[in-house]
């Protein structure tokens, strides 16, 4: 298993109190799970949590940026939002800040639709 980068592993120790929290190498940076469900990235050594309708707002009061790229000469936007710099100094702010990051990703998983690997059925 290739090692993380201390940035990653230190974000990880301080997401322990949220219970099983692992990372998973992903196009340059790492996603952050709890269980299955991805609720943070982490690239260039920058923290992002996944937001929804209801945090996006804090994310933006807080005048934090969503994580972009590029992609075929386009900017493509992301539903995951810088951490703020308190996540790093307060173990609470981390916990709570985590928590909504993770209730936006589980949010965001029950409203996928996964296709029927039966296909549409017979007519």
């Amino acid at each position: 298993m290739p090692r993380h980068s201390e940035f990653v592993e230190f974000v990880i120790e301080h997401m322990a109190p949220l219970g099983r929290v692992h990372a998973r190498a992903m196009f340059g940076g790492h996603g952050i799970y709890q269980d299955d469900c991805m609720f943070a990235i982490v690239v260039d050594d920058r923290l992002y949590f996944k937001a929804d309708s209801t945090t996006r707002a804090e994310f933006e009061a807080k005048g934090l940026s969503p994580f972009t790229y590029i992609a075929r000469r386009k900017t493509v936007t992301l539903q995951y939002f810088e951490a703020p710099p308190e996540v790093f100094e307060e173990p609470e702010a981390m916990r709570d800040w985590a928590q909504k990051a993770y209730g936006a990703a589980l949010k965001a998983k029950k409203t996928k639709v996964t296709p029927s690997p039966f296909g549409r059925g017979l007519r």
